[in-house]
């Protein structure tokens, strides 16, 4: 049998027994800690957390600053839109499917600068050829007819299907306001007309709606250049327009008939370039018939492209002007302008 049992500490001397506490107050501790961190994540799982106290969703991206697209340019207060160009719709190619669809983008005016439906201008070229295209603009169309238009006897086509915007059938030229400027569309098939020389009809009309209407900035568009690199050339045949135009300070004159893209510097109507009054021309026989090639390069040539279709986009303000040539989709050519009204 054995005897009672006796505490730990018995038999031991006072500084054993001090020794054996220390290390059991240890022993202890080490547990104590334990037990506690044992118990934390229990005590996270029931405040809400998943198990092993980590968090309940992916932590959230830090917020990275967006800067918006910066916006193009806007036009100018007050400013206007003319867009167009020359030589235009035929059945037999779809280079005016293009710039239809340019011209679409654009708000304004559209200008035609002549040859608007191949080949003869009739009722059913301008009906099946130009309408699908340029024609779903036609209500905001300011026409200037070509010499294919007359290939059909006084060119009936062009003026039934244009009706009033096209002028007095008997003339083809007219003018209007556009914004702060003064619009002329002439008309260049001077057989037509009673000539384009000086005194005929259309020059005394020309000059005397200059000066009944003054304007600080002036354009005209018609269709046969008087200055052009291309396959047709220079006509001083259109001097006597240029003379009433430089005689007013006009700023700026777009032609056809070579059906290819050409700016000019400022000049004279005998062709002298002249910074300080004289007039810019832009050749933008570009709307889609066909292409042609340089033959001369004319004095003050500034910028030709023969291979791209496109339309010329004029901004007009109050004092200056922009202009813009817009290529058809998936070409690279483009050109740009600037001047101040004189």
């Amino acid at each position: 049998m054995r005897g009672p049992i006796r505490p730990l500490t018995s038999g031991l001397g006072a500084c054993s027994v001090a020794i054996v506490r220390q290390a059991l107050w240890r022993i202890l501790a080490v547990v104590s800690l334990g037990l506690a961190l044992a118990i934390l994540p229990v005590i996270a799982a029931g405040a809400g957390g998943p198990p092993g106290g980590r968090p309940s969703h992916k932590p959230k991206p830090t917020a990275t600053a967006t800067v918006p697209p910066t916006a193009p340019p806007s036009q100018p207060p007050g400013s206007v839109v003319l867009v167009g160009a020359g030589d235009i719709a035929s059945c037999s190619s779809t280079g005016d499917e293009a710039t239809a669809a340019l011209l679409r983008s654009v708000a304004g005016t559209v200008f035609t600068a002549g040859d608007d439906a191949y080949e003869s201008g009739t009722a059913s070229e301008f009906s099946n050829c130009y309408g699908p295209t340029w024609g779903t603009e036609k209500g905001r169309t300011r026409p200037a007819p070509g010499n294919h238009e007359y290939n059909t006897s006084g060119a009936t086509g062009y003026y039934g299907y244009f009706g009033s915007a096209a002028g007095d059938p008997s003339k083809g030229y007219y003018a209007y306001d556009l914004g702060a400027w003064r619009i002329y569309a002439l008309n260049s098939n001077c057989a037509a007309v009673g000539g384009c020389q000086a005194g005929s009809p259309q020059e005394v009309w020309l000059r005397a709606d200059l000066a009944a209407n003054p304007r600080q900035c002036v354009a005209a568009y018609w269709h046969h250049p008087r200055f052009s690199s291309g396959e047709h050339g220079s006509s001083t045949t259109y001097q006597p327009f240029w003379q009433a135009l430089y005689d007013f300070n006009a700023e700026l004159v777009i032609v056809g008939h070579d059906h290819d893209y050409e700016r000019f510097a400022p000049q004279t109507p005998a062709g002298i370039a002249d910074n300080a009054r004289g007039i810019v021309e832009i050749v933008a026989g570009t709307g889609g018939r066909s292409h042609y090639t340089f033959v001369t390069i004319r004095a003050n040539s500034l910028v030709r492209n023969g291979d791209t279709f496109g339309v010329l986009k004029l901004t007009l303000s109050s004092g200056s002007w922009t202009s813009q040539f817009i290529p058809e989709t998936g070409k690279s050519f483009s050109d740009s302008s600037s001047g101040t009204c004189h």
